[in-house]
């Protein structure tokens, strides 16, 4: 694992300890979809340079509106 890479799961680690309880139940359907998908939810976000995170913000947000 390279240092970036590392990096990113300490940022995606620190998202999910911080998240509100909307923004873990976005996380965990997107967890359950990458499962079902037969890939990893760690690589997807570190893949997806933060996309995941923008992702579950975004809909958190627009959700409240």
């Amino acid at each position: 694992m390279t240092p970036s890479e590392r990096e990113l799961l300490e940022k995606l680690d620190q998202m999910i300890m911080n998240a509100s309880d909307e923004e873990l139940k976005k996380i965990q359907e997107v967890d359950i979809q990458t499962q079902l998908d037969g890939v990893s939810f760690y690589d997807v976000f570190v893949n997806s340079k933060s996309l995941v995170n923008q992702s579950i913000k975004q809909e958190t947000r627009e959700s409240r509106k």
